[in-house]
């Protein structure tokens, strides 16, 4: 078994980054991998909404966006580092990036997110 699962990650490697996970959690990875490309572009897409309403063009904030969530993305792979790490970097004392992220939390962002994963999940189980 150890030289077939050796072989499948040399060959999946050359497409991309891959994790062995127990078969148990095959369902799991899919809601967290698959439904999880849904979540993330939702979130764009408020991003975007949210800077149509402070003054960009659609296009602008689609850039912005986008390359934002890219360049996130991008400092999580090559830091290896816990999310609120690199929050902290860009989140100042008395800041706007602060009071927004607080207004987010107050407003249920990340219970929400939680919510629709476990969601997913559980449609997920039941077929």
């Amino acid at each position: 078994m150890r030289e077939d699962e050796a072989l499948l990650q040399q060959v999946f490697s050359g497409i991309g980054e891959t994790v062995v996970i127990n078969e148990g959690l095959m369902e799991a990875a899919t809601v967290l991998g698959a439904c999880g490309i849904a979540y993330v572009l939702r979130f764009i897409r408020a991003m975007i909404q949210g800077g149509i309403e402070i003054g960009f063009s659609a296009q602008t904030a689609t850039l912005i966006a986008s390359h934002t969530v890219k360049g996130a993305t991008e400092l999580l792979i090559e830091n290896k580092k816990h999310p609120e790490e690199e929050i902290d970097k860009v989140t100042t004392p008395k800041g706007c990036t602060i009071a927004g992220l607080n207004e987010m939390e107050h407003q249920g962002f990340s219970s929400s997110l939680i919510k629709g994963i476990l969601t997913s999940f559980e449609k997920i189980e039941k077929v």
